[in-house]
């Protein structure tokens, strides 16, 4: 049972999210559906707020001393991800946003999307879902990767 909290606790860890609990819950020998479960709901229980308020949050604690040079860090880096959706995706948002959550790649994934999104003004309910279904794809492809299914798939075509 501590184990599952572990799993949701790490799912919701910025920067690392699911991409890192699914993988430990596999290492550890826990059934797969059970975690993945757990995972995507601990990596989806920050996104309304982050979406809420984390543009607020940022924006006052910019000029602060001590947590100015993270709070601008954060923006820019919500800004850079936000732009560069947009200028990717065009009028296909919806769809660019869901792919640069879910593919796990460094520097992606549900904390970055949802600030972007928050950051291009993106409605709250596409957003939501948006991150959901990207959520749901990196958590497949993590999955996928954690039971060795790329390697054997590189084995049998390498």
């Amino acid at each position: 049972m501590i184990n599952y909290f572990i799993v949701f606790f790490i799912s919701m860890v910025p920067l690392i999210e699911l991409r890192a609990a699914i993988p430990y819950a596999i290492a550890l020998g826990l059934p797969v559906v059970p975690s993945y479960i757990i995972a995507i709901i601990g990596n989806m229980l920050p996104v309304p707020i982050i979406y809420l308020f984390a543009r607020k949050v940022l924006i006052w604690g910019k000029d602060k001393p001590v947590i100015g040079k993270f709070f601008t860090f954060c923006l820019e880096k919500g800004e850079k991800g936000g732009k560069k959706l947009q200028a990717t995706a065009g009028r296909g948002l919806f769809v660019a946003l869901m792919l640069f959550v879910g593919i796990p790649l460094p520097g992606t994934g549900a904390w970055t999307g949802t600030l972007a999104a928050s950051l291009l003004d993106m409605d709250f309910k596409s957003s939501i879902i948006a991150v959901m279904l990207g959520v749901i794809l990196a958590g497949l492809i993590m999955g996928a990767a954690s039971a060795g299914l790329f390697g054997a798939l590189g084995a049998i075509f390498g």
